[in-house]
């Protein structure tokens, strides 16, 4: 029981250790790694590379493949681009292995006692403690915590093969152990080991504790790497809930690949060896050799399934497939991954993409909802309602995205780009109203067959013509961030409130000719009402850009100062669109 009791307390150290070490690496590399991870994995090699790389930074394939199945599921990475770098992390996982080859060294005398374990770890915590107690600079403290992590992962690792170092005359352990020299076994326990402690590393690290005892050989420890690779895909496979369909693939594809690299080794190194004979199956293995052969079998895998990425990505393609929601309205939403919170630079790019997705689809909703006024169907209404509905989605998460951004320290322009993102996305959601109210008036003109006087017909024809510039102008200034082409919406607004005011009153002098109903009035007005408010919310979009380019948000003292004394640029554009839309 006391042996236990140490193991598992050992195996406690170790992996908290392991997770202090790997958080502070984290908390040290701030953001760049993801950020490097972003930007440098268009290709198969560099994408191996970073995920090596990163991953030997961080002590996790599990901590790496996650934040690209994150990339995947936002769509600022490829497919391909994450399969390469998830390969990566396979091999920078077993870099762990070698750190915890450290704790054989010693030496019983003179300098050399100073390298042992205890006297390393001791060091390394004293000097963390120190640092921790003795400043507060954030950059200090997270390296204080990677050397006390390191001096609780060594101080665990040292706990559990002292824990283990008396079994290997204990026959019920030597007989558990012998029964790993089943392949098949021996990758199941492997595997549920890893699965169960969610740490490929920390799997082979109790396996270089077990190795104190003499008893680890070879075709022990062989079989237990191979099941290691295939266990670390669970924490991966969490990752893939709530996720896209490319994003549920990144995060399949660790399973499947360890299982491609898996499978097809072992069936040839087992066949092998049972027609040479392997003279080494039975060789003892040490805490360096285990390092070694888990480095070597990851190395050599890797390799040879690189080449095969493409057909791995269409093996995905047919397993998951992709959902009609995916390729519809509500797609860019997985751009506002939660992660990109800690980069707000990243976070408001995301954003930015988001809104232009969401802009467009307010703009597609409004030539729709006109169009539908002389065209009516109602496969077209439903369309509108759908892209209505979307466009309050789209306001619900991005809204709630960009407030959780106002939390983070940012600068002066990115505080500007965020309030007018927040600003920008209430008007396109009314857009998105007003499209609907459109379509409902469009109905009711088609069901009560309403037929408009050809004035008035061609009045409204020519307002909605003024209307489509207005939105699509606003929209591109926008999304192209045009400052001349926002400057160009005030006046056009102007132009188009002139229009409804000519408009509403000649139809009021064709009612008292009697040209026209009262029934034709109410929907006459309604289109009216609903024209001009989306004009005004695409003034505001306009004015937001304007005001947030100066680093003001005074929107109301600009529009009155335009209204009431407007400049020449001003005066030459409303006289413009004066004689484009005269009636």
């Amino acid at each position: 029981m006391k042996t236990i009791i140490i193991l598992l307390g050992g195996v406690a150290m170790f992996l908290f250790g392991m997770g202090l070490m790997g958080d502070g690496l984290k908390k040290v590399a701030g953001n760049k790694l993801e950020l490097i991870l972003y930007r440098l994995s268009n290709t198969t090699l560099k994408g191996l590379l970073l995920g090596t790389g990163v991953t030997a930074v961080i002590q996790s394939s599990a901590a790496t493949s996650v934040m690209v199945v994150g990339f995947v599921n936002s769509q600022m990475m490829s497919l391909k681009q994450a399969l390469s770098v998830i390969l990566g992390a396979i091999i920078g996982t077993s870099v762990t292995g070698w750190v915890l080859c450290l704790s054989e060294i010693g030496g019983s005398s003179g300098l050399v006692s100073l390298l042992s374990t205890e006297v390393l770890s001791a060091l390394v915590a004293i000097i963390g403690i120190v640092m921790r107690m003795t400043t507060k600079k954030k950059t200090t403290v997270f390296v204080s915590d990677i050397l006390l992590g390191f001096s609780v992962l060594m101080f665990g690792m040292k706990s559990m093969s002292g824990a283990v170092s008396g079994l290997r005359d204990n026959p019920a352990f030597l007989g558990l152990l012998t029964g790993f020299k089943n392949p098949f076994l021996g990758v199941l326990f492997g595997l549920g080991a890893t699965a169960v402690l969610q740490s490929a590393s920390a799997t082979v690290g109790i396996l270089q504790a077990l190795s104190v005892t003499g008893v680890i050989t070879f075709d022990i420890a062989f079989p237990i790497i191979l099941g290691i690779g295939i266990g670390a895909a669970l924490p991966v496979l969490m990752s893939a809930v709530g996720s896209t369909t490319d994003g549920k693939r990144a995060a399949f594809s660790y399973l499947i690949m360890g299982l491609l690299n898996t499978i097809p080794f072992a069936i040839i190194f087992y066949v092998l060896n049972g027609i040479l004979k392997f003279g080494f199956m039975g060789d003892t293995m040490n805490m360096v050799s285990i390092a070694m052969v888990n480095s070597l079998y990851r190395i050599i895998t890797v390799i040879f399934t690189a080449p095969f990425i493409k057909p791995i990505e269409r093996l995905l393609a047919r397993m998951i497939k992709e959902k009609a929601e995916d390729s519809q309205n509500l797609k860019d939403i997985s751009r506002l991954e939660t992660k990109f919170l800690q980069y707000p630079p990243l976070a408001l790019e995301q954003s930015r993409l988001v809104l232009v997705a969401m802009a467009h689809l307010a703009k597609k909703a409004i030539y729709n909802a006109v169009d539908l006024v002389n065209n009516y169907s109602e496969k077209g209404h439903k369309e509108i309602e759908d892209l209505e509905a979307a466009t309050d989605k789209y306001e619900d998460k991005l809204g709630t995205y960009l407030m959780k951004i106002t939390s983070a320290d940012l600068t002066p322009e990115q505080s500007a780009k965020l309030s007018k993102y927040l600003h920008a996305i209430t008007d396109l959601e009314r857009i998105g109203d007003h499209a609907l109210n459109i379509a409902q008036c469009a109905q009711e003109i088609h069901e009560k067959k309403i037929e408009f006087t050809p004035e008035g017909k061609r009045e409204m024809e020519i307002l909605a013509s003024a209307l489509l510039e207005a939105v699509t102008t606003s929209i591109k200034a926008f999304t192209e961030e045009n400052l001349n082409m926002a400057l160009m919406i005030e006046p056009l607004e102007q132009t188009i409130d002139d229009l409804c005011d000519d408009i509403k009153l000649h139809h009021i002098k064709r009612l008292q000719k009697g040209q026209c109903t009262l029934e034709h009035g109410y929907v006459f007005n309604d289109l009216l009402t609903n024209y001009e408010r989306v004009s005004d919310h695409c003034s505001n979009i306009a004015v937001a850009f304007v005001e947030t380019s100066e680093n003001t948000l005074e929107i109301h003292e600009y529009e009155a100062k335009l209204r009431y004394e407007p400049d020449a640029e001003f005066r030459e554009y409303f006289e413009e669109y004066k004689k484009k839309y005269h009636i």
